[in-house]
């Protein structure tokens, strides 16, 4: 089977940017500072344009990891057409998170950490780098980010 055509830079930087409003879910990797081996979960999230928001609990191996080691890598979309993100991590507890942020999430998620007897936490990942491809034809030139900085202008 032939794969379509490469898609050009903007059009990946769009679809990317499409992607984070409007999917729901996302592969979150981390691990710990221990060297224990990388934990994977799917996570809901939400996009505020700068930052992905999510939610786990606060005692989970990867609420654990996030907060001790500030960094995760998360998948989205299908395998051929993917977006890596590598980014920082800020824990914000459910007190400390604008209730407006709060209500996009549930909203959007139809998940509420806040109800749950679990203790939970939610954390901001700043995407630091970001690659999207779909085939092998797209692997040159999947970086889309780079440092925190998008490498095509709006």
């Amino acid at each position: 089977m032939t794969p379509p055509p490469a898609r050009t830079p903007e059009q990946r930087k769009k679809d990317t940017l499409h992607r984070l409003e409007h999917d729901v879910d996302v592969w979150v990797a981390s691990a710990g500072e221990d060297g224990a081996a990388p934990y994977l979960v799917p996570l809901s999230f939400v996009w505020d344009g700068a930052t992905l928001l999510i939610a786990t609990p606060a005692e989970s191996p990867t609420g654990r990891n996030l907060s001790a080691t500030g960094t995760a890598r998360l998948g989205l979309g299908p395998t051929r057409d993917v977006v890596m993100i590598e980014g920082t991590v800020r824990a914000v507890t459910p007190e400390d998170l604008p209730e407006e942020d709060a209500e996009v999430f549930a909203g959007k998620t139809g998940f509420d950490p806040r109800r749950l007897a679990t203790r939970y936490l939610y954390f901001r990942v700043l995407p630091q780098r970001v690659q999207a491809w779909r085939e092998e034809n797209e692997l040159r030139g999947r970086e889309l980010m780079r440092e925190g900085a998008w490498l095509l202008a709006d």
